[in-house]
Formats: C-alpha cells, sequence, structure tokens
C-alpha cells in the first residue's frame, strides 16, 4: 500500500529493553505479548495448515484520507517431510479509508517437490481514487494534466514454474487484467475515457519466463542471484481488448556482509510494443521498483530502473534500510535510456514478526515527489 504518514500500531518502534526504566513505554516482552495473539511472534507452527500473523496500522494521506492498513503474512510447507524447499510463503497488504478507497494486494509463494516445482500467485484489487497525467515526461511533469478519476481494478499474474538446471526454472502463466476507470473530475483534461482505448479495458494473454533463482530466501534475501526473462502476449484470441506484447528483463544480486548487513542491487526492465492500453503501459512509481513517485504518474511504452539498497539489523525486532537508484522511459526502446533520468532515495523500517519475514515501512524521495509505503517483505 502507498500512503503518507502511517503509523505502526502497539509503538513498535518506541519499545524498550527489559531493564529499561523509562515511564510510560512498554517493554520489548510487553510488545512481544501484545503481539502473539496475533501470530507475529516471530515463530512458525508447522503443525497448522498456514501459520498467520497480523499487523494493523492506521493512516492518512490527502487522496485517501483517514484510513486503516493491515498486513498479513502466513508460512506454510505443502509437504512436511520436504527439507530442501524453503517456507512457502502467503503475504496480504489492504486498506480500507474514509473516502471509500479499497485495495488488496496479496503474493504467494508455493515451493514444492524439494523445490523442483514452483506456484507463484501476484495480484491485487483495488477501488480507490487516484489520478491520470497521460504519457510520457512531459505529461508526467506538468500538474495541469492532473486528472482525478476512480480506478477499479483486477489483477492477477499466476505462474508455474519447473527445474529444469539447479535454480534455474522455465515458467508458464496467465496475466489478467480488468480495469474500470470512471468519475472523472476534469472532463476537459485529457483523461483515460479520451485514451483510443477508452476508460474500461481488459487485458488477458499467455505468459513464459526463464529464470535463475539463487537467492536463499525470497521474502528477505541474504544472499544470491536473481535474474529473469519474461514475456507475456495479449491478443483479442485470449480476451485481450487489444494486441500488444510486454518483456521484463530483471537482474538483482545480493551480498551478505556479516550476520546483521545486507547489500542489494538491482535493474528492472519493461518493454512494449502493439496497442498498449494506457493502463498496461509500464510507469515509473511503484512499493517495489522505484519508490518515491506516484505510482502512474511517468508512464511510456519502455522503462528502466535500477536501486541499490542497504539492509541493517538492529537488536531485537528491529531494522533499518536505505537506498539510491534512478529511472528512465521512452515511447521507443532505441530512445531508452537517452531520455532525462529520474532520482530516488529513502530510508526505511523493518519490523520483524515471522522468520525471515518483515513489516516495511518505507520513505522515498524524488525529484518534487515523496512517498510513504507500507508492505510484506522487502522491496526486492
Amino acid at each position: 500500500m502507498h500512503c503518507r504518514h502511517l503509523l505502526i500500531p502497539l509503538l513498535m518502534s518506541l519499545s524498550v529493553p527489559v531493564n529499561a526504566v523509562v515511564p510510560g513505554l512498554p517493554t520489548r516482552d510487553q510488545v512481544d505479548r501484545w503481539l502473539a495473539p496475533l501470530g507475529a511472534d516471530r515463530s512458525f507452527d508447522t503443525s497448522e495448515a498456514i501459520d498467520w500473523g497480523v499487523i494493523p496500522g492506521p493512516f492518512y494521506t490527502p487522496e485517501l484520507g483517514i484510513g486503516i492498513g493491515v498486513a498479513m503474512a502466513g508460512l506454510y510447507r505443502p509437504d512436511s517431510q520436504d527439507q530442501t524447499s524453503q517456507n512457502s510463503t502467503i503475504t496480504l497488504s489492504g486498506y480500507v479509508s474514509s473516502t471509500g478507497a479499497i485495495g488488496l494486494r496479496f503474493t504467494n509463494h508455493s515451493f514444492l517437490a524439494g523445490d523442483r516445482w514452483r506456484f507463484f500467485l501476484p495480484g491485487m484489487l483495488s477501488h480507490t481514487p487516484t489520478y491520470y497525467w497521460g504519457r510520457g515526461f512531459r505529461a508526467g511533469s506538468d500538474r495541469r494534466n492532473k486528472q482525478q478519476y476512480l480506478s477499479e481494478e483486477i489483477r492477477f499474474t499466476p505462474r508455474l514454474l519447473r527445474r529444469i538446471a539447479p535454480c534455474t526454472y522455465l515458467g508458464v502463466g496467465w496475466s489478467l487484467d480488468n480495469m474500470q476507470a470512471s468519475g472523472f473530475a476534469d472532463r476537459q483534461k485529457t483523461g483515460p475515457e479520451q485514451e483510443p482505448d477508452g476508460a474500461a479495458v481488459f487485458s488477458s494473454g499467455p505468459l513464459l519466463s526463464l529464470s535463475y533463482d539463487s537467492r536463499d530466501y525470497l521474502s528477505d534475501p541474504r544472499r544470491g542471484v536473481n535474474a529473469s526473462l519474461q514475456y507475456i502476449r495479449y491478443s483479442k484470441p485470449t480476451g485481450s481488448n487489444t494486441r500488444f506484447d510486454s518483456g521484463t528483463v530483471h537482474f538483482s544480486a545480493y551480498h551478505s556482509l556479516d550476520d546483521q548487513r545486507v547489500v542489494g542491487w538491482e535493474i528492472n526492465t519493461v518493454l512494449t510494443q502493439g496497442q498498449v492500453p494506457w493502463n498496461m503501459l509500464p510507469s515509473l512509481g511503484s512499493s517495489d521498483h522505484f519508490r518515491g513517485y506516484y505510482p502512474g504518474r511517468f508512464r511510456d511504452r519502455d522503462i528502466l530502473t535500477t536501486q541499490l539498497e542497504y539492509r541493517q539489523s538492529l537488536s531485537w525486532r528491529h531494522g533499518v534500510v536505505g537506498w539510491i537508484g534512478g529511472g528512465t522511459l521512452a515511447s521507443a526502446i532505441s530512445r531508452l535510456g537517452s531520455e532525462r533520468w529520474l532520482p530516488t532515495l529513502g530510508a526505511g523500517y523493518r519490523f520483524a514478526f515471522k522468520p525471515g519475514m518483515n513489516i516495511r515501512l518505507d520513505y522515498g524521495v524524488g525529484k518534487g515527489s515523496r512517498a510513504f509505503y507500507f508492505q510484506v517483505g522487502e522491496a526486492f
């Protein structure tokens, strides 16, 4: 969830050691006891089908108003006898707000048969007031282009992967996205309803991927490499309104300096061609690859982002991160990298509540832009 002025509940970051005497502040043991009924006890009960942990938190944003966000994480093992695969995970983060906004983001990572098979399912549902600027740097840089509308969107991208060599996986899947835009504030401005594809867009198509993944743990990697290629073909025979292609090239690497410190680096490229609908254009601004910018403000056919992040575990459940990066976009792959670049930098707080699973609160700063994020698991 993208939000500003988010408060982590239960005074997580203000708790003090057991022996410290600070009137009015809870001790770490007290916080642990409060969180235990929510499943956030930093343990994994293998006797449960899914061992859930839940942490709620209030937030405020000018766009969404006052609301409540909830982060959930579940750990499970499809085969209790499987000692090779890492723990499978389900993460959810959702919100409701005073403006009527409702959203849910979820991710499932299942590891099966000694990690010979993997099933991944990311998705999101939202009913959220948001903004549309148009296409390209020029449109996104001019606040006069800002058109408010109501976004109602459902997105699923299931993938089934088979190991074909050590740490190497071939995957097949499907991408489905249904967007309904309505409630335009100013019809004198260019908005989704004036795009060639219209305000209602349905995109559906098969997916093929090839990846090399040696990460020790997907939700909180400390070492390893993740390199992947993904191609999606959208067409009318598969249900899409238009015919277009989308390809993603991703590389990330992680190096553990010691038990407390990790450095991660990534580069991510999304390329499209054909009649790409306005809502399926790659965009700068997300909780994962380019923090600090409003989602969808800068969008075009092709984007390139990169970031370097330092992660530091502190005492008890606490941790901090800091990152720096850059991103660019273009209307054609031949111009990608030659257009101007936007910077991103920021810092974040981490609160451990399940093995290998953190709640993250990030504050990202971009050029004339900034944003908070409340999510489960690391950004990349």
